[in-house]
């Protein structure tokens, strides 16, 4: 079973009140969760906390949960409002996230309305538009790889993705700026293409790289696969794939990815992970009065 299979059939479970579904949840996620919120709290009992209520979280918001997002991309969302929440209470600072980081996802902060639930109840046309441009996206994405044109590949996801300027680029792979900003103009045009004949157009000015670069990070395009990781983990993934592995870890330092491989390789540090019972027995509650059982 694929493992966007896999979180459906969960959720479904989970909707329908089975608490061994949402234990396998949590059992499933704890894990990638934890890594991301030590990496960002100076304390181990706040990371702990954090996921807790990231779970609560979404349990509760569950009847809001739209099936066709990724789960994955759900519970990192609603563990970032978490985080915001800590830090903006008891004024801390991010960890271990440098000053000049151009991380999306720790430069952006959540509004102050913002809620996971809201994200997931935007408009049905809004997210019809997003979608088609994620597909051609993909259609764009699987070109590159097919052809073996990982050095493009890259230039655009740090564009893209990252949201590094021309010259950054440039100055990172050493190459001209002009050359990545051809890069760049040659995606757009194909983009426009592939989406001729579609309700969805692009913006003929600096907006396209804003819309593309929005839907690109939200709907994680780029990110890998759990065995991809896993493969990169135990050191029998071949090239070109281990070095886009490693661009993608190291350069791009997708923190969502990033977390999954600490997740992986288990914690350095020594530190036990966080029971799945103790998630269990403070968020079972929750589950009973969100789906409905008895």
């Amino acid at each position: 079973m694929e493992p966007d299979s896999a979180d459906q059939f969960l959720v479904e479970q989970i909707r329908a009140g089975d608490q061994g579904a949402w234990r396998q949840l949590i059992e499933r996620y704890n894990g990638r969760l934890l890594a991301f919120a030590r990496t960002r709290v100076p304390r181990t009992a706040d990371a702990e906390d954090l996921v807790q209520e990231a779970f609560v979280g979404f349990v509760t918001s569950l009847p809001n949960y739209d099936a066709a997002q990724s789960l994955e991309t759900y519970l990192f969302t609603i563990l970032r409002h978490k985080l915001y929440d800590l830090l903006r209470k008891k004024k801390l600072p991010l960890v271990d996230v440098p000053a000049e980081s151009e991380d999306w996802w720790d430069r952006v902060v959540p509004g102050t309305g913002e809620t996971p639930s809201r994200i997931m109840a935007q408009a049905e046309a809004q997210r019809a538009r997003e979608g088609i441009l994620a597909e051609v996206l993909r259609k764009l994405i699987h070109e590159y790889r097919d052809r073996g044109a990982f050095d493009d590949l890259q230039i655009i996801e740090l564009l893209f993705y990252g949201g590094w300027r021309n010259l950054q680029v440039g100055e990172l792979l050493e190459i001209d700026q002009k050359v990545v900003a051809g890069v760049k103009f040659r995606a757009i045009q194909k983009l426009r293409k592939f989406l001729e004949g579609c309700e969805v157009a692009l913006p003929e000015d600096d907006r396209a790289e804003v819309t593309v670069s929005k839907v690109w990070r939200e709907r994680r395009l780029t990110c890998l696969k759990r065995s991809t990781l896993g493969s990169y983990v135990l050191g029998v993934l071949d090239d070109p794939w281990f070095s886009y592995t490693q661009f993608h870890l190291d350069v791009v330092g997708c923190p969502l990815c990033v977390a999954n491989l600490q997740d992986l390789e288990g914690d350095e540090s020594g530190k036990d992970p966080l029971p799945t019972d103790s998630i269990f027995a403070s968020s079972v509650g929750f589950l009973s009065h969100a789906s409905g059982s008895r």
